[in-house]
C-alpha cells in the first residue's frame, strides 16, 4: 500500500495568509458595497409638476431618496401626495419635470420603472373572489416572474406578512388587515428596489395598524428594502428616516423626524397653580423668558426638559399644583410650518367613503 506524504497534507502558510487576505478583501467589499448603497440616490426627482386645469397638483418639487430608506411624504388630505405617486410609479404622466427610480426616466423607460417598482394603493385592487395565492401568481405573470422563482418568492412574502398558512384561502374571507398584509406581498413578489406606499393604513384600527408598521420595518431592516409611503397620520411618520412636508403641492421642509421637531423650539412644560400671575412673575423673573398663560396654565418652553424639571422643582417657590412636560410632536411642526394642523376633518368625502367601505369588512 502507499502512503502519501503527510506534508502533501499540510499547506504551506502563505495559502493561509492568502485565504485569510482573500477573506478580508470579501469583507471590506461587502462593507464597501453596504455603503455605496446607502448613498445612492434611488429616486431623484427635479421640477417635477402636475396641473388640473387651472389646478396646480404638484408644484415644481424636487428631492431625492436614497437605497434602503423609510421616506414620508407627510400633509393632508389634497396636498399632492397620491398625485406624485402616481406620477413616479408611472400612472400619471407629469405636466413638467423629470424623475428616474432606479436610473429609469418616468417618461422614456416607463417599463423599466414599472419592474423597479411595487405598489400598494390606497384603495383596495385585490381580486376578493381569488384566494391569496391566486392573487400573487397573477400579479407574477404579469411581471414574467419565472415559475421556479415564483415559487420560492411566494412563500417568501406570505411568511413575511405572516399569511403563508391562509395562502389557499378565498380574499374575500380575509380581514381588513389581512388584505393590507397580502397587497403588500404582492407589490414584493418581483423583486422590486422601490415599494410604494399610498396611504397604508387608511381605514385600519389603531392595533392592525402598529402590526403592519412591523412587516413594514421587517422589509427595511431584512431585505433592505426602499419604502416610499404616504401618510397624514403623524404617530406613522415617525417611523421613516427622512419627512417632505407637503402642503398646496409644495415641499415645505424635508429632514429627519427629529430635526424637524428642533425647529419647534424645545420641549413644552405646562404647569397649574392655584396661584399664576405669582407663578408667572417667578418663571419670568428666574429664567428671563416670555412664559405663556392659556386657559389656566403657564407654559415655558425649554431645550431638555427631563434635566430642567428637577432644577425647576428646587429653585421653584410658588406652590403648584400639577405639572406636564411634553415633547414636540410632527403636528406641532406641522402647525408651526404651515399654521394649521392636519385633522381628520380635513379629509374629502372620498376619503371618509373609501374609509367606510374598509371598515366594512369587519375586525382587523
Amino acid at each position: 500500500m502507499k502512503f502519501e506524504n503527510p506534508n502533501n497534507f499540510i499547506k504551506p502558510e502563505t495559502d493561509n495568509a492568502e485565504i485569510t487576505k482573500q477573506e478580508t478583501g470579501d469583507v471590506e467589499s461587502a462593507k464597501n458595497k453596504t455603503e455605496e448603497d446607502k448613498n445612492m440616490d434611488i429616486i431623484e426627482v427635479k421640477n417635477l409638476t402636475k396641473r388640473f386645469n387651472e389646478l396646480i397638483a404638484v408644484d415644481h418639487i424636487s428631492f431625492n431618496v436614497k437605497k434602503g430608506e423609510i421616506f414620508g411624504f407627510l400633509g393632508p388630505n389634497g396636498a399632492g401626495k397620491s398625485t406624485t405617486i402616481n406620477m413616479l410609479s408611472t400612472l400619471l404622466t407629469p405636466t413638467s419635470g423629470e424623475a428616474l427610480i432606479n436610473g429609469f426616466n418616468i417618461l422614456s423607460q416607463r417599463n423599466k420603472v414599472r419592474k423597479s417598482i411595487g405598489m400598494v394603493f390606497q384603495d383596495p385592487s385585490l381580486d376578493d373572489r381569488l384566494t391569496a395565492e391566486e392573487n400573487l401568481r397573477f400579479h407574477a405573470k404579469l411581471y414574467d416572474v419565472p415559475r421556479e422563482e415564483y415559487k420560492k418568492r411566494m412563500e417568501e412574502v406570505l411568511n413575511l406578512v405572516e399569511l403563508w398558512e391562509r395562502r389557499k384561502n378565498i380574499v374575500k374571507t380575509f380581514s381588513g388587515g389581512m388584505k393590507r398584509r397580502l397587497e403588500i406581498a404582492r407589490g414584493l413578489i418581483h423583486y422590486p428596489q422601490v415599494l410604494f406606499l399610498d396611504e397604508p393604513t387608511l381605514g385600519l384600527d389603531p392595533q392592525t395598524r402598529a402590526h403592519l408598521w412591523d412587516y413594514i420595518l421587517k422589509l427595511k431592516n431584512e431585505e433592505n428594502m426602499t419604502i416610499f409611503m404616504t401618510t397624514h397620520y403623524m404617530q406613522e411618520a415617525e417611523n421613516c428616516d427622512r419627512i417632505a412636508v407637503i402642503d398646496y403641492g409644495k415641499i415645505v421642509v424635508l429632514d429627519t423626524p427629529a430635526n424637524l421637531k428642533k425647529l419647534v423650539g424645545g420641549d413644552v412644560i405646562k404647569i397649574r397653580s392655584q396661584q399664576n400671575e405669582l407663578l408667572k412673575l417667578e418663571l419670568e423673573k428666574r429664567y428671563r423668558q416670555e412664559i405663556k398663560k392659556e386657559n389656566g396654565v403657564i407654559q415655558l418652553k425649554v431645550v431638555d426638559g427631563e434635566k430642567f424639571l428637577p432644577q425647576l422643582f428646587n429653585e421653584l417657590n410658588t406652590k403648584i399644583d400639577s405639572i406636564e412636560l411634553r415633547k414636540p410632536t410632527l403636528d406641532d411642526v406641522f402647525l408651526h410650518l404651515t399654521g394649521r394642523a392636519i385633522r381628520k376633518e380635513d379629509a374629502s368625502a372620498k376619503d371618509m367613503m373609501r374609509q367606510r367601505i374598509k371598515m366594512r369588512h369587519g375586525p382587523r
